[in-house]
């Protein structure tokens, strides 16, 4: 086998069906459906099972995507430290984020290409946090409780939350008693916003539910109801009215910089790592809620 035959399997192993493992290795499924038949043919073993819902490894198939893994956490090992060596700022560098908090990085990235024009920039906007050891991203911007050992980088500030609503939907319930809600749909259910829903709003008074903050925030502007918000999202937005703050132990975000320990020292990483914090410290005011509660638009 070689190192793309067990790249193969470990993906299949992954992801559970052959559309999965041919989204992740940017192949066509039936390129996946033909290559695996291939290898179980060459070793004269059957590396899967096959179900209606999906694909599920064999004994065999097992010990090949372990091999595999081990294989794929050397070569990012060594890809580390091999970029390591790379002294000038230039390269690509890739950022993952979540929706909202891009909002604000997006205003400084200008400075940021015309400073170092040799960087190339990716971001990913996702939810979830990437694998920085695996080099899914080179660096996350995103809300955590805690980093890993392994990640490096600086706590930017605390996020505060306030409670938010449209001028006229508010001067329609003048009783808070009889706010509707905007919920989050069970993708989300485990976010700051998420569970303070679940633990201060009934499901009967949740009016409207999606999957992404800037949802939320544009139901509340459209008058659906009451959202509970990040500040720096809903503190600019001249449609909604600030109702009341969230203390922390109610709703504790911590927004950190972090990157993988082997890329600390790389030039394009170093560069990034430096614009990003003073940019995201400039916002620090906003993200505490201490900042201007509305933003000028021009």
């Amino acid at each position: 086998m070689d190192w793309d035959d067990l790249r193969l399997v470990l993906a299949v192993t992954k992801e559970g069906t052959l559309s999965g493992a041919a989204r992740s290795l940017g192949v066509t499924h039936s390129t996946v459906f033909r290559r695996l038949g291939g290898i179980e043919a060459d070793l004269g073993v059957r590396l899967f099972e096959r179900f209606r819902d999906g694909y599920s490894a064999t004994a065999a198939g097992e010990s090949v995507a372990a091999l595999a893994g081990r294989f794929a956490d050397e070569f990012v090992a060594l890809e580390r430290r091999l970029s390591g060596q790379d002294l000038r700022p230039s390269g690509t560098v890739r950022i993952t984020t979540t929706d909202t908090i891009c909002t604000l990085l997006m205003r400084h990235l200008p400075r940021l290409r015309a400073k170092y024009p040799e960087i190339r920039l990716e971001i990913t906007i996702s939810n979830a946090m990437a694998n920085l050891t695996r080099r899914e991203a080179d660096i996350a911007v995103r809300p955590v409780p805690e980093p890993a050992e392994t990640l490096v980088g600086r706590r930017i500030a605390n996020i505060a939350h306030a409670i938010y609503g449209s001028p006229d939907y508010l001067s329609r319930r003048a009783d808070r008693s009889d706010y509707e809600w905007i919920g989050l749909d069970d993708a989300m259910a485990t976010t700051v916003i998420g569970r303070w829903l679940r633990q201060n709003v009934e499901d009967a008074r949740i009016a409207l539910r999606v999957d992404a903050l800037p949802a939320l925030k544009d139901a509340a502007c459209a008058g659906m109801g009451m959202a509970l918000l990040p500040c720096y999202v809903g503190d600019p937005e001249p449609r909604l009215q600030r109702v009341r703050p969230v203390g922390v132990a109610e709703a504790r975000s911590t927004l950190w910089l972090l990157t993988h320990d082997d890329l600390k020292r790389v030039a394009r990483i170093q560069a990034v790592m430096g614009h990003l914090a003073s940019a995201l410290l400039s916002e620090r005011a906003l993200m505490e809620g201490k900042g201007r509660t509305k933003r000028s638009s021009t």
